[in-house]
């Protein structure tokens, strides 16, 4: 797919992972939607990145809202031809602690419906975008790039939500490539690794230093604009779909 001049619309775009994708794309040329909470700054995210990004406010659990927001994108920028998926939550607690209490179901059912079910119907309704797009000569109207995580595959203690919601994204993977094959529309889905973001604000050096020794090499944490680059190499090599890429420098993670 050709970047350059190509509409964007990336969920989770105002910082973190999808900070990082929408960045590389605007780079690449791009015109970007970043999709996000209306509480979140994306408004003074795309003002600092330019005239070709445009915040559009999102509640990705409210179906109303996914679908104002793709319709806002197509208004304005005329289009939708990338949707990079990053919006997600994380909540930790055991199935049972030591204290006796028990996941509470409305944490488990909030995971799911931001991280799987939200994903889910900003795809569809994506794709239904997509698919009044003229193909290019191979055919390609889209790309969907899904963000998923290595807790998918080796989920942590107290991850039981996370890792459920992640796997559910990577098991949509090929369903959704195939489903969306007859209109010209390839998915992807990237599986981070231990990434520099947000959601490790709250961790002090030491765990740093611990997480960062579970990468093989290299021996840093991920970025977002690790993530931004490996979309970029998705949009461009047309063979890449219905698979899953771990972008995790060799990580495996431990029980806890």
């Amino acid at each position: 797919m050709q970047i350059e001049g190509a509409v964007a619309l990336v969920t989770g775009g105002a910082g973190g992972l999808g900070g990082g994708a929408a960045r590389k794309l605007l780079e690449r040329g791009a015109r970007v939607a970043l999709l996000d909470l209306p509480s979140s700054k994306g408004s003074e995210v795309a003002h600092d990145l330019g005239s070709d990004a445009v915040f559009i406010p999102v509640d990705v659990t409210d179906t109303g809202s996914v679908e104002a927001a793709v319709g806002a994108v197509v208004q304005t920028f005329g289009r939708v031809d990338i949707c990079v998926n990053a919006a997600g939550i994380i909540a930790g607690h055991r199935v049972v602690a030591r204290d006796g209490s028990m996941f509470p179901l409305d944490r488990f059912r909030a995971v799911i419906d931001v991280n799987l079910i939200g994903l889910f119907d900003v795809t569809r309704q994506a794709a239904a975008a997509m698919r009044a797009n003229d193909p290019n000569e191979e055919g390609e109207r889209g790309l969907i790039v899904n963000v998923a995580s290595i807790a998918a595959f080796e989920g942590q203690v107290g991850q039981a939500a996370y890792s459920a919601s992640k796997g559910g994204i990577v098991s949509l993977t090929l369903p959704l490539a195939r489903d969306l094959a007859s209109l010209g529309i390839r998915v992807m889905t990237i599986a981070p690794g231990i990434m520099d973001t947000p959601m490790l604000g709250g961790v002090n050096e030491q765990i740093r230093n611990a997480l960062t020794k579970l990468h093989v090499f290299p021996k840093r944490l991920g970025t977002p604009e690790d993530l931004g680059g490996l979309v970029i190499a998705i949009a461009e090599n047309p063979l890449l779909n219905g698979e899953v890429i771990r972008l995790d420098a060799a990580a495996r993670l431990d029980p806890r």
